[in-house]
C-alpha cells in the first residue's frame, strides 16, 4: 500500500505496590530512566498500575479526569521523551460513577482520549463491577497515522470488540491488563488469537508480580505480529521493558495476499436441527 508507517513501541511492564501511588510513579520513572535507550513513539503502561489490581482500593484512590495527578505525572513523561503515552488504566470519578480508565497523551502531553474498559471481570471471587461502571464504547486513536484500537485485559475475551477495530480501520491493538497468574492459557491464546484473526499487531501488556492474599499477576507481557507471532516477550516476572519497531509495509501486504476477512459473512444465521 505504500503507506511506509513504522512505531517505536516501549512497553513497561512493573508489579504494582496496592495501594500506594506515589510508589508506583516511583517505580514507573525509575524502570523509564534506567531501560530508556532511544525516544520511543509511544509508551505504553498497564491496567491499574497506580494501586495495583485490588478493587477494594479503586474508590477511594479514583481521580478526576480533569485535575488528575496521574495525568499530570503521564504529561510529564511525554513532553519529556516526546513520546505519545498509552497510560495502562487508573480509576476515574465522572459525577456519581467510577471507571477503569486507559488516559492517551500526545507528544506535548496533552490528554487527547480516554477509553473506560467495556467489560468488567466479577469473576472466580473477583468483583470489579462492585466498583467500577463498565465504559460504553470502544475508542481508537490516531498514533501518527497508526489507528490503534484500546482495551483493557478482560476485554480480550470478547473478539467483536477487536473485530468492531478493524472494520473501522485498526493497524494496532493495544491490551493493558493486570492478568492473573492462575490463568496462563487464556492469556496465551487470546492475545494471539486477537491479532490472528485481524491480522494486526497487538501490544499485550500485564502487571507482574506479587498482589495480596496469595495473588500474582502473570507477567509475560509480548508484542505479537499480524501472524501471530512473538516479536518481543518478557517471559518471567521481573520488572522492565519490552522494545519493538512497528513496520505496518508488510502487514499491508500480507493483508493483500491473504484476504480472509473479505470471506467473513454478513450474517450467520444458525439453522437448529
Amino acid at each position: 500500500m505504500g503507506q511506509e508507517k513504522s512505531l517505536n513501541v516501549y512497553a513497561i511492564q512493573m508489579c504494582a505496590k496496592v495501594g500506594e501511588k506515589y510508589t508506583n510513579f516511583g517505580k514507573i520513572t525509575e524502570i523509564i530512566k534506567r531501560d530508556i535507550n532511544s525516544n520511543p513513539d509511544i509508551i505504553v503502561l498497564p491496567e491499574v498500575w497506580t494501586i495495583g489490581w485490588a478493587p477494594e482500593y479503586f474508590r477511594k484512590n479514583a481521580e478526576d479526569i480533569n485535575n488528575s495527578e496521574t495525568v499530570q505525572f503521564l504529561c510529564d513523561i511525554a513532553k519529556t521523551y516526546k513520546s505519545w503515552i498509552i497510560g495502562g488504566s487508573f480509576i476515574t470519578k465522572y459525577k456519581d460513577n467510577y471507571y477503569n480508565t486507559c488516559p492517551v497523551l500526545n507528544r506535548a502531553g496533552e490528554l487527547v482520549s480516554c477509553y473506560s474498559k467495556n467489560h468488567l471481570f466479577s469473576y472466580y471471587g473477583c468483583n470489579e463491577g462492585s466498583y467500577v461502571t463498565a465504559g460504553t464504547s470502544p475508542v481508537m486513536v490516531n498514533i501518527d497515522g497508526v489507528k490503534t484500537g484500546l482495551t483493557i485485559c478482560y476485554d480480550i475475551r470478547f473478539p467483536e470488540i477487536y473485530r468492531a477495530y478493524r472494520k473501522a480501520g485498526a493497524d494496532l491493538f493495544i491490551n493493558c491488563a493486570a492478568w492473573g497468574l492462575k490463568k496462563p492459557v487464556p492469556w496465551e491464546c487470546m492475545t494471539r488469537c486477537r491479532a490472528v484473526e485481524n491480522q494486526t499487531y497487538m501490544i499485550a501488556l500485564t502487571q507482574s508480580g506479587y498482589i495480596q492474599n496469595d495473588e500474582w499477576n502473570i507477567g509475560h507481557s509480548r508484542i505479537i505480529d499480524y501472524k501471530g507471532e512473538s516479536i518481543t516477550e518478557i517471559k518471567d516476572q521481573k520488572e522492565g521493558a519490552m522494545f519493538a519497531m512497528l513496520d505496518l509495509d508488510p502487514m499491508y501486504e500480507f493483508r493483500n495476499k491473504c484476504t480472509c476477512l473479505n470471506d467473513i459473512r454478513k450474517n450467520y444465521e444458525v439453522k437448529s436441527v
